[in-house]
């Protein structure tokens, strides 16, 4: 949409009851607040709508008074409601004597990041992102004094094979990965899904079971802008989530919600055009990358320990980087391996998509900001040459889970905890403030907000430690 008569007009065509609004929190989660479709004016486009911004993460209680204007360039018909609903995203203000974007916005920190590209490498950035989520029938999970568990429960899990009504088809423990009908029942979900992502105008690739035997999915989308992808990304997890509790299942982006089998991951493949052409790609190049690919490659592994704070923002996050699966634990590039932090996709063919895949990040992050980290540090890479064969990132075409103590030794690795990755972000955060993309106070803001989620966990007794050592 580009006027209010547009949307005017979608409210017409569909005889829209409600608007909605979605405004993305510091978290990276998605809030709302409904209005009547009459009470949608230009008025209200220009002087916006008030709320409490410190419980979005955004600002203290003593001064948290905020506002946020739709953006109608991302509207779409949301079928969740009961009644017809138009959903829109908005941008958040502050409510001063000048009414300014706030520089906490996640929305605004990922349009400073395109901004800067176009300014300083006359350049754009597009992204891909594959989601990986669980689909469980059931998810309960308590924390108090005196007990502390979760309990899950999928149809499509090996350990109902000893159920009273099992059928017998289950995917294996970490054998899921594109198994067919009947194995994989839920197939028709994801149909779903996509059809209605297809319906506003997102683009999906393709769809298919994951590696995880009970109940991972996947879903890749098409490549898009930085703004666009991150927006995507929220639209996407929101229509999973809500498309699941409408077939009676749950969906969870969790990176480790079980023990043994595959954690989920959104690898994000990216690369940069300037001028329509892609300049990741080179004839001459390893594995046809320019070198303005390597350096990107350089900066971020050079910068991955502080973006990990945000590309792997939860203490969960840490339980799925551990050897033995897909997780990547080791900083180095390499093509087509799996194991490394950075994949150089060998099956594209096309210069035009040539590209590279990040691999570490996860759904738990806010995508902007995640994105944008990404995006800067590469950016570093490209803006100090920081060439990460010079650097001892690679190339490196062995499995790194086969490596002796000895040769992992000679390899750098990711931070084992969000405490260690969040310590990083402290002390290399200054390429991150390159355009005021990011600025020191939102910096300082999310790593106060994860310290306390650390301090959280940390004071609470873990179930597996009475198996460890209550009997001591």
């Amino acid at each position: 949409m580009n006027s209010l008569n547009q949307v005017f007009d979608l409210i017409k065509e569909n005889n829209i009851e409600f608007v909605d609004f979605k405004i993305a929190d510091l978290f990276g989660r998605w809030r709302h607040l409904t209005i009547p479709s009459t009470e949608l004016n230009e008025e209200l486009l220009e002087e916006g709508i008030g709320f409490d911004g410190s419980n979005y993460g955004f600002s203290t209680v003593s001064s948290s008074d905020m506002l946020f204007k739709p953006d109608l360039s991302f509207a779409w018909v949301d079928r969740f409601y009961q009644d017809s609903t138009l959903s829109l995203i908005g941008n958040v203000y502050e409510a001063s004597k000048e009414v300014v974007r706030s520089s906490q916005d996640p929305r605004a920190v990922a349009e400073r990041a395109e901004k800067l590209l176009r300014e300083s490498n006359n350049a754009d950035v597009y992204l891909l992102p594959e989601l990986e989520f669980y689909v469980f029938d059931s998810a309960r999970f308590s924390y108090d004094v005196s007990e502390g568990f979760f309990m899950i429960d999928s149809e499509n899990a090996f350990w109902n094979s000893r159920s009273e009504n099992s059928r017998g088809y289950f995917p294996r423990k970490q054998d899921g990965y594109h198994t067919s009908l009947p194995l994989d029942c839920l197939a028709d979900l994801r149909n779903d899904i996509v059809s209605q992502l297809q319906e506003n105008g997102v683009r999906i690739k393709y769809h298919h079971h994951e590696v995880g035997g009970s109940g991972q999915v996947e879903l890749e989308t098409g490549f898009g802008r930085l703004l666009e992808m991150a927006d995507n990304t929220l639209l996407i997890k929101y229509i999973i989530k809500n498309t699941a509790a409408n077939y009676g299942k749950t969906a969870t982006f969790m990176p480790k919600c079980l023990y043994g089998e595959a954690g989920n991951g959104m690898h994000v493949h990216q690369f940069f055009t300037s001028e329509g052409e892609n300049i990741f790609h080179s004839d001459e190049g390893y594995e046809n990358l320019s070198q303005t690919a390597l350096y990107y490659i350089g900066g971020l592994l050079y910068h991955a320990d502080s973006i990990c704070a945000f590309t792997n923002a939860s203490t969960n996050s840490y339980r799925r980087m551990v050897p033995g699966y897909e997780a990547p634990v080791s900083k180095v590039f390499s093509p087509a391996n799996r194991s490394a932090a950075v994949r150089i996709p060998t099956y594209v063919r096309n210069p035009r998509f040539r590209r590279i895949e990040y691999r570490p990040i996860d759904a738990t992050c806010n995508p902007y900001l995640a994105y944008s980290a990404m995006v800067l540090a590469g950016l570093d890479g490209i803006i100090n040459k920081i060439d990460p064969r010079e650097e001892g990132f690679g190339p490196f075409e062995g499995n790194i889970f086969e490596l002796s103590r000895e040769q992992l030794s000679k390899i750098k690795h990711f931070p084992k905890s969000l405490e260690e990755a969040l310590e990083a972000l402290q002390f290399d955060h200054k390429f991150l403030l390159r355009g005021e993309v990011f600025n020191e106070v939102l910096i300082e803001n999310w790593i106060k907000m994860k310290e306390k989620e650390i301090a959280a966990i940390n004071e609470r007794p873990h179930p597996y430690e009475f198996m460890l050592y209550y009997d001591l």
